[in-house]
């Protein structure tokens, strides 16, 4: 129910953690990069994103169209996990009685899943080829556009929201002899190459900026109790369980 109750979708008036709250993503010792991000529930409804270019130290600007919002499947699945652990819990008559103690492992079992599922989708982020980044619906949230050699990608990893920022490079033809597209991943790492549009690309920077999602970290804690909780009776049903299985009367 804690779990959940981060996860509540916002209703009018009743605040809580969806109201919209201001993540400045940067990391120590560097300016290469300084995002301000706005978090509503699962969805990031503003982003303003700063990048230092290294070569000329231009700086460059670019934040979401005020038409635009850009969902977190990650914390989207996760809540839809946690509501589905909560249905199977809540789906019978308040009178109901459980017959054996098979009938509460196989509950257990069922509600430890979801909230496995949950937790995975906050702990693992998708792996994503760079073409899969590049033709992603995140380029088009930006004005200005995004350059050409800029892509962006935004994920949640643990408690954390992170922004990855990619400069490339277009490879000539004459370097291409030993072009090596990348495979996919969470974070692509320089000298990464890939094909978009009939251009081959090679990955020159990689900045990654992130910070910490107070409620996300909650939900987490309430996951990894809720499962401990979970196991615990499953190993005091399988104990009485033994015990009658082999009673002498």
């Amino acid at each position: 129910q804690e779990a959940s109750h981060r996860f509540a979708l916002p209703t009018s008036g009743s605040g809580g953690a969806f109201k919209q709250e201001n993540f400045v993503l940067s990391t120590s010792g560097t300016d290469q990069v300084k995002g301000v991000m706005t978090l509503q529930g699962d969805a990031l409804c503003q982003a303003d994103v700063n990048l230092k270019m290294p070569r000329n130290n231009q700086l460059l600007h670019f934040a979401f169209r005020e038409d635009k919002q850009w969902k977190l499947q990650q914390i989207q699945d996760a809540r839809n996990h946690v509501n589905q652990a909560i249905y199977l819990l809540m789906n019978r008559d308040v009178n109901y009685q459980f017959k054996t103690g098979l009938e509460v492992l196989k509950l257990m079992d069922a509600v430890m899943l979801q909230l496995s599922r949950a937790r995975n989708r906050l702990t693992t982020p998708a792996t994503l080829t760079l073409p899969e980044i590049a033709s992603s619906g995140l380029t088009k949230m930006f004005t200005p556009t995004l350059p050409p050699d800029i892509l962006v990608n935004f994920y949640i990893n643990l408690n954390k929201l992170c922004l990855t920022v990619y400069q490339l490079h277009v490879l000539q033809p004459s370097t291409t002899k030993n072009f090596k597209p990348a495979g996919g991943s969470v974070l692509h790492n320089p000298g990464a190459m890939f094909e978009f549009g009939s251009q081959r690309y090679e990955v020159s920077h990689v900045h990654k900026v992130e910070c910490v999602v107070p409620w996300l970290n909650d939900a987490l804690v309430f996951f990894t109790v809720s499962l401990q909780l979970c196991q615990q009776l499953k190993d005091k049903i399988s104990v009485f369980s033994s015990y009658w299985n082999y009673r002498p009367y």
